[in-house]
């Protein structure tokens, strides 16, 4: 049987806010965080739903859960997102009502993330099949694709959406999903050109040059490098956890999905591009002969790129970017712009080309999930919208995305007041006005058409004359100053005169989750929102398939004098809409709220989240459910939860469910004006009055289980005691076998052991019979044995006696023999014998010598000073001259290894020994390292391609150096280039030349005696080259530089090594002083500027 659990059933705090007592907002917050602290993300409001981010993944979304929830009473389980998305849907499939979600919060509260689980809720419980799966495929697919084009990552959530999103999801007579319509809101386009500190343009730009291959790169002409782009922030570009390159993957993969042809996702590729290369476009200042300022660009490379990318003459949109057009009815007036205004058409083009591509993305997303047919359906809709915003600096931004939430708030009272009425109607409840604050006047403040601050601002956008932010204020200030919601120092009201906390250029709306403060600069710019006609005529001019869809507006048959409507107007409609579309469905609320604001789990704090439950208006929200009845339930689930706490309705009532709920009631001591009885439901008025029977059922349940405990364990007992009985009368009547058994086992062993004593016995018995015979045999063997062998040892003693006497003779005989031969050898040997001695010994010496020496002679290097100890006294001479033949043996023979090339780089460390040697503390580093030359390979890379063509010698050494500035002391990068005849200093990025000394103007080269790496070019007074003034370097090299340029044959006796000495930069003396200093950051040298005549260089201390 399967066990249903309940809302209240071990409930961790209060799962409906409508039941909390008492109410407060003290409480309200506790409630929150306590829930949230034991992972219950997810509180109720009566049907609405407040959604904590838990900023982590918890086991609550699975496909378990799924199932848990499916097909289950709002109230039967606890609170989740789940349990929304099941009661909206089963609404749409079984009464046939259209639906819609609404899901609100500031930037990183989790909307996003709760539209997706509501979307993948509604896929998992519809039907199957293949073509209900491709659509659902379909219709989750999308979101990738709006992600990486629509969000971005800022201080307040790294997947943060800067659009609004409505989606309405159309169902058949059965539930299952035939498509549906995306509409977009309001995309901060803004951010294409400009973002925040800490923050990054929208994914897509990080995501194509992460994630596209070479080829693809190529093919865009973009490079993988962010900083190459001025658009891209480089503060934020990389984020934790986030895998751009994956990323760009799941959306090609979900384009692909979506319905996508492969050439659509390269156009969209190429205008993303687009968009990056024409914010590299810059522009410098020109004037004409009329004296009329003019700008220019400064290097058309991303300029004609660009225009391959669209298809757009080169010329054209120079133009366009030069001049610009202004057309009143039969004349045409071309005006110049200066730099300012060509920055801004820029941006203008750059901001205008993403949002239409990003709508020309929703419109064909729309094509491929739209339903077929045109017979009405049932819908659903989602609704993730932005949050009510409160930033330092709030603008034209904020003050329309607050507009969206005050209407949202409108149509959330309503409909909530209009929902609950109806149920009370619908179940003869008698109904009572409920008071709340009713925010149609500050929407009015708003959107009024006469008075309203977007009417204001559009006719001023519209005026002829001078229009700027401040005569906004000035009118808005003068039209709305008695207006109790709006606020302004510029108005008649000394209310607001002395008010500090409002600046002048600043006005102030009290909005229904509090007062905020406007900065009027900007307002006027942002809702014209203009795009010169000259860059639409341009785009349309492309030969681009996307482009010209993008820009109907520039074609010249179709040219349109009228002014394009304002972004306040065009908001304010799309706004309007959307409140009609949502006032035609059944609305179902998901308040999300963001714990903190360091995006970390396990978190909670108690002023934001305050905050956000007082402009999310939810103290409101619960006061309207409580205004009548608290709390209401069906009567079915009410009998079966507390039939239990009346003896006539348990176990079982027989009778309807109402009646039996009724005689429970009356029961109970509880108050009739605390519960009223409507048509299926029961009304209970206090949330006390729940507790109260919450708490009588606990005792109930006890009193069942204790009664439910005595009776299964007298059962158990009986049932263990006939168990033992039984077991018993088994167990004796085998044991009686068994005892039988075991005795005749017994009998039959014994006398198994007399049988095979007996045996043994006689069978012992015979074996000693047998032995006795044996042995009497053997003994007269052994005795006639050892009498033969007393025989035979005798006669051996004889005859090896014989043979010692034998032996004895031929011995005395040979020692005479021999005595007798060296008495007389004695008298021919004593003359010489002395010298020839003499003369073997010390053959057998040297021989001895040579053969020793032959086996320890040290190794072929020449650095090894090793040689064999001296063996004996009298060969000290030899040994000496012996080592050192061996010692130039060696050396000949390394010499004749060396190339000509090693032995010119020998020949160099030579003289830079000579030079440095105890004189540079930079020198000994230096010795292990070869000098390379070329560290840049210039012939062969093809960067500095144009450079090494431009040099008329060979380059002998290629290095990058620091180019040290007098004004500030900090390095600029540059390429040195050392041939036989000059001295050339080139710019790093470009290959340009920068500087070229022939090397006889160079008068000396300073140095310190540290172990940094600067020196000075000083340049020959009065030469060609000293115009500018001698140069300051640091190099990582320094000892290869110099030694090659010493080597030159020109400054030889002029390097001046020194920590004090004189640099000439242009018409004045600097001196550079080097110093040793305890390093701060890291270990590196440091060069500061102490005043006009001094440059300090700070040298870290070596231990």
């Amino acid at each position: 049987m399967e066990v249903k659990t309940s809302l209240l059933d071990n409930m961790i705090g209060v799962g409906d806010m409508v039941l909390l007592e008492p109410l407060s907002e003290d409480s309200f917050i506790d409630n929150l965080k306590n829930r949230f602290e034991h992972n219950e993300i997810y509180t109720y409001i009566g049907s609405v739903v407040i959604s904590m981010n838990p900023y982590r993944h918890l086991p609550i979304f699975t496909p378990d859960k799924v199932e848990e929830y499916r097909n289950r009473n709002f109230y039967e389980l606890s609170p989740h997102i789940y349990a929304l998305a099941d009661e909206a849907y089963r609404s749409l499939r079984d009464q046939d009502k259209d639906q819609c979600i609404l899901i609100t919060g500031e930037s990183g509260a989790g909307k996003t993330e709760a539209s997706k689980l509501v979307m993948s809720y509604v896929a998992a419980v519809c039907g199957k099949g293949q073509e209900v799966n491709k659509v659902k495929e379909q219709l989750l697919q999308s979101n990738p694709v709006l992600e990486a084009f629509g969000n971005a990552k800022t201080v307040r959530n790294d997947n943060s959406s800067r659009f609004g999103k409505y989606m309405d999801i159309e169902f058949d007579f059965k539930g299952d999903p035939l498509g549906g319509v995306i509409s977009n809101y309001l995309l901060e386009k803004s951010r294409v050109v400009k973002q925040p500190r800490g923050e990054r343009n929208f994914h897509v730009f990080y995501q194509l040059l992460s994630g596209s291959s070479d080829e693809a790169l190529k093919k865009l002409k973009l490079h993988r490098d962010f900083s190459k782009y001025n658009y891209l922030s480089l503060d934020s570009a990389a984020v934790n956890g986030l895998d751009d390159a994956a990323n760009f993957r799941t959306v090609r993969n979900a384009m692909q999905i979506v319905g996508f042809m492969e050439d659509e996702v390269q156009s969209v590729l190429e205008l993303v591009a687009a968009v990056l290369k024409l914010g590299n476009i810059e522009f410098k200042p020109d004037s004409r002969s009329n004296g009329s300022d003019e700008s220019r660009i400064k290097d058309k490379n991303d300029l004609k790129e660009m225009c391959e990318l669209l298809g757009i003459e080169q010329s054209v949109l120079e133009r366009a970017f030069s001049y610009r057009t202004v057309e009143a009815k039969s004349e045409k007036v071309s005006t110049t712009l200066n730099v300012a205004q060509a920055y801004y058409a820029r941006d203008a083009l750059a901001k205008n080309l993403y949002s239409r591509l990003f709508s020309w993305l929703v419109t064909r997303i729309n094509e491929s999930i739209k339903a077929q047919g045109k017979t009405r359906h049932k819908v659903m809709g989602v609704l993730d919208i932005y949050g009510f915003e409160i930033f330092e600096d709030n603008s034209f931004e904020q003050f329309i995305i607050n507009y969206c939430n005050e209407k949202l708030q409108q149509i959330f009272i309503e409909l909530t007041l209009r929902e609950e009425q109806e149920e009370y109607i619908r179940e003869g409840i008698e109904w009572t006005n409920i008071e709340y604050f009713n925010n149609a006047v500050i929407c009015d403040l708003i959107e009024n058409n006469k008075n309203g601050i977007l009417a204001m601002l559009d006719e001023e956008c519209l005026r002829p004359g001078t229009v700027t932010d401040e005569t906004f204020l000035d009118k808005l200030s003068t039209i709305c100053a008695e207006h109790l919601h709006f606020e302004s120092r510029l108005s008649k009201n000394s209310k607001f005169l002395t008010d500090h906390t409002l600046p002048h250029t600043c006005f102030r709306i009290q909005h229904y989750a509090g007062k905020v403060l406007y900065r009027a600069e900007g307002f006027v710019d942002k809702n014209n929102d203009l795009l010169y006609r000259d860059l639409s005529q341009a785009m349309y001019k492309a030969n681009h398939s996307l482009i010209k869809q993008l820009f109907p507006e520039g074609n010249p048959a179709k040219v349109n004098l009228k002014r394009p409507p304002t972004a306040g107007f065009q908001f304010k409609a799309s706004v309007g809409t959307l409140m009609r579309n949502l006032q035609t469905k059944n609305p179902n609320y998901i308040r999300c709220i963001k714990p903190n604001d360091k995006k970390a789990s396990h978190i909670f704090t108690d002023s934001l989240v305050r905050h956000q439950v007082r402009y999310l208006g939810l103290m409101e929200n619960v006061r309207v459910r409580r205004a009548g009845y608290a709390f209401r339930q069906p009567y079915e689930p009410c009998l079966e939860r507390y039939k239990m706490l009346c003896k006539r309705t348990w176990p079982h009532w027989q009778g309807p469910a109402r009646e039996g709920v009724e005689v429970m009631m009356s029961a109970l001591p509880v108050p009739a004006e605390e519960f009223s009885y409507g048509r299926s439901k029961i009304f209970i008025r206090n949330p006390r009055t729940l507790f109260f029977l919450e708490e009588r059922r606990r005792q109930c349940l006890q009193d069942l289980a204790t009664l439910i405990q005595k009776i299964y364990r007298g059962w158990k007992c009986r049932k263990h005691f006939l168990l033992l009985k039984k077991s018993q009368i088994v167990v004796s009547a085998w044991y009686r076998r068994y005892a039988q058994q075991k005795k005749y086992k017994q009998i039959k062993s014994a006398t198994t052991v007399v049988q095979s004593y007996t045996r043994g016995w006689q069978a012992r018995k015979l074996l000693r019979e047998l032995k006795h015979q044996k042995r009497c045999v053997e003994a007269v063997t052994t005795i006639s044995a050892f009498w033969h062998g007393t025989q035979a040892r005798r006669e051996l003693r004889k005859l090896k006696e014989e043979a010692r006497r034998k032996h004895a003779v031929a011995v005395i005989w040979a020692y005479w023999q021999g005595l007798k031969i060296r008495r007389e050898y004695r008298k021919f040997f004593r003359a010489n014998a002395g010298k020839k001695i003499y003369d073997f010994t010390i053959q057998r010496i040297m021989q001895k010598y040579f053969l020793g020496l032959k086996s320890t002679l040290p190794s072929m290097s020449p650095i090894d000073k090793s040689w064999p100890a001296r063996p004996y006294l009298f060969l000290g001479g030899v040994h000496s001259e012996l080592r050192r033949i061996f010692h130039l043996w060696r050396c000949k023979k390394y010499r004749s290894q060396f190339t000509v090339e090693k032995k010119a780089v020998y020949e160099e460390k030579l003289e830079a020994s000579e030079i440095f040697k105890d004189k540079k503390a930079l020198y000994p580093s230096s010795v292990s390292q070869p000098f390379k030359g070329d560290y840049l390979e210039i012939n062969k890379n093809p960067k500095y391609q144009k450079l090494s063509i431009a040099m008329e010698d060979k380059v002998l050494l290629a290095d990058v150096v620091n180019k040290i500035n007098r004004a500030n002391g900090k390095g600029t990068a540059r390429l040195f280039l050392l041939t036989k005849n000059s001295v050339v200093l080139a710019d790093q990025k470009t290959g340009q030349v920068k500087a070229s000394v022939p090397l006889p103007d160079l008068a000396s080269v300073s140095v310190s005696t540290q172990s940094d790496g600067f020196f000075a070019l000083k340049l020959k007074e009065g030469s060609a080259s000293a115009v500018k003034g001698d140069f300051l370097l640091s190099s990582e090299h320094l000892i290869e530089i110099i030694t090659k340029i010493h080597r030159m044959g020109t400054t030889a006796a002029d390097i001046d090594i020194s920590d004090e000495f004189l640099v000439q930069f242009k018409q004045d003396k600097v001196c550079v002083k080097f110093i040793q200093a305890v390093p701060k950051n890291g270990n590196s040298v440091s060069c500061k500027r102490k005043n006009n005549r001094l440059l300090e260089v700070s040298v870290p201390t070596t231990a």
